[in-house]
């Protein structure tokens, strides 16, 4: 990008309306220009390859693939790329896995004009751009134990509602390998029960229903 060249954004986001939206607020600005739109994660890394924009702005939940994936991927390829997580998403593990996946920065949808404008411009310029609610629950989470991948297929299986001896059948191991998975979650989650731990582990964008 030289001086003088607008900001070449990609928007990744698989409702229309959204991206529109976006995109009418940024081709108003002199200095940026919208370079592509992609409604899932594999039109994104096929679009940031293909056209190579300054900034990409991501959303998490998206079909095909997701955006922490679809951000993976580009950063596999070009790791200094400069990637937005958009996000209606809030939970510390959304934030969490977002900047993890090596987003430079991180907004809810429902943030003002000015401010997804002040984002694009200041991680255009090398910095990230993380506000301090954001910030906080990413520190959260990462003084906090981390779920293994066998308690979080247990746990999507309790918020099912599927009883220990189900998701014993399910993941093809005993009912009592079941229980101590069921006990490490509720110790790192410092829940009480199973309903308690499911409704913590929603809120924090642990899993989603």
């Amino acid at each position: 990008m030289r001086q003088g060249d607008p900001i070449r954004i990609l928007i990744a986001d698989d409702h229309p309306v959204v991206r529109e939206g976006l995109a009418a607020i940024i081709e108003r600005r002199p200095d940026m220009q919208v370079i592509g739109e992609a409604g899932n994660g594999h039109e994104a890394v096929a679009l940031f390859e293909e056209r190579r924009p300054d900034i990409t702005l991501m959303d998490l939940n998206m079909p095909e693939m997701d955006g922490v994936e679809a951000i993976r991927a580009i950063r596999s390829r070009s790791p200094a790329a400069r990637i937005i997580v958009l996000t209606t998403f809030d939970g510390a593990e959304d934030v969490y896995r977002g900047v993890q996946a090596g987003a430079r920065g991180y907004l809810l949808k429902d943030a003002g004009r000015e401010t997804l404008l002040g984002c694009i411009r200041t991680v255009q310029a090398g910095e990230r751009y993380i506000p301090a609610d954001i910030a906080a629950k990413l520190a959260d989470r990462m003084s906090s134990p981390e779920l293994t991948t066998r308690e979080l297929e247990v746990l999507r299986l309790v918020a099912s509602g599927k009883s220990n001896q189900e998701i014993g059948s399910a993941l093809f191991i005993t009912e009592g390998t079941v229980k101590v998975h069921v006990t490490n979650i509720l110790t790192k989650l410092e829940a009480s029960d199973r309903t308690q731990a499911v409704t913590m582990a929603l809120k924090r964008g642990i899993i989603h229903l």
